[in-house]
């Protein structure tokens, strides 16, 4: 497993070349030495050329969309968009900023994406890492242009992405038979949320050892204003502490490397769904040696951690926490295998570099181009 060393390593296979556009250098932090990054973020301040880090400007969106039509380049990866560029949404986020006081409003970086409207040579894969479990309509062109839509909060019935978007309500029999929509619908997959970029900005996370376990059940997460799912299980989980169990809750927010000590102090972490089913904390648990605790998943995933080998699920009606904590701590062995096997799976499979190898293989298999440039 070259992540638990080594978390950009592309392991034996070919290293891919790779055009990305987005907020986030994801697939770049996997392929440093081949992905050519350019960045939307509109905070955004500096790049590197040398190093393949750029910002879009009206003058080089000729460069990027020669890029785009190059042929050498194996695999476009483009970020989903929260919203079109020319929405009221989009230009208020983008003309009311603190950089328009510095004189910079970066008009261009939200337009990148609408040059794969045009000339693509290779397999295109959309990462749709957003909180909503739908499509959202301004990235209804990606999807067509995509090989691959992966999408982190994907239904189970794959067809209610489109609900609200691209159809009215819940997609009928009738939107359901249009061959346009089914072929739309089949390029959905599941997108993992895996471990945060900056858990592997230092190599110390990545290999924590087993530490001695101090707490019964830890958490720490947002509570109001977030999901009723918390709100009704924290009540629970504090209620766990008057029958001795040992529940630790931070009264504030932890810098990276307490919050990774304290998750691995904990026999079980909570991980009650927020916005979004998955979270980072399902992953972070895992890769510390201890077991997650979430309520069942909602949504389709890419390598799934398996209830009762990798992780634990409760049933989110009243009093399923509070009796799948009691009966966790009752079976010490048992928590000690699963947190071992999860902490491998989490290793194997949902690290960032574990995560962008994924899309590369799914997106250029899917083509039929699994070696990339060379096959064309």
């Amino acid at each position: 497993m070259p992540d638990s060393t080594c978390p950009n390593a592309a392991g034996d296979e070919a290293t891919p070349t790779i055009v990305e556009i987005g907020h986030t250098g994801f697939m770049q932090a996997a392929f440093p030495d081949t992905t050519e990054f350019w960045s939307t973020w509109p905070d955004e301040t500096s790049e590197d050329p040398a190093r393949g880090r750029r910002l879009p400007t009206f003058a080089n969106l000729r460069e990027l969309a020669g890029r785009l039509a190059d042929p050498a380049v194996d695999l476009v990866v483009v970020h989903a968009l929260s919203c079109a560029p020319w929405s009221p949404r989009g230009l208020g986020r983008t003309v009311f900023r603190r950089s328009l006081l510095r004189g910079s409003v970066p008009f261009a970086r939200a337009f990148a994406p609408q040059l794969l409207r045009g000339r693509v040579a290779a397999p295109i894969a959309v990462l749709d890492f957003d909180d909503p479990a739908v499509v959202d309509r301004a990235n209804v062109f990606l999807l067509d242009r995509a090989s691959v839509y992966f999408k982190r909060e994907l239904p189970p019935d794959a067809w209610q992405a489109f609900t609200g978007t691209l159809h009215w309500r819940v997609p009928t029999p009738r939107f359901r038979r249009v061959a346009r929509h089914r072929r739309r619908m089949e390029k959905l997959a599941p997108l993992s949320l895996g471990l945060p970029l900056a858990v592997f900005s230092r190599p110390r996370p990545a290999v924590i050892p087993p530490a001695e376990k101090t707490a019964d059940v830890f958490f720490a997460g947002r509570v109001a204003d977030s999901s009723t799912v918390r709100e009704r299980g924290l009540a629970e989980l504090v209620a766990l502490r008057d029958e001795g169990i040992v529940v630790d809750i931070p009264d504030q927010p932890l810098p990276l490397d307490a919050y990774l000590e304290r998750l691995a102090r904990a026999r079980l972490v909570w991980t009650p769904e927020g916005y979004g089913w998955q979270c980072f904390r399902l992953y972070e648990a895992a890769l510390c040696g201890s077991v997650p605790l979430a309520n069942r998943p909602t949504i389709l995933q890419h390598a799934p951690l398996v209830d009762g080998t990798h992780a634990l699920y409760y049933d989110p009606e009243p009093g399923g926490l509070a009796r799948a904590v009691r009966a966790a701590l009752a079976a010490p062995d048992r928590l000690a295998a699963i947190a071992a096997a999860g902490r491998a799976h989490v290793l194997a499979h949902h690290t960032p570099a574990a995560i962008a190898r994924h899309v590369v293989a799914t997106t250029l298999e899917r083509t039929g181009c699994p070696g990339g440039a060379g096959c064309r």
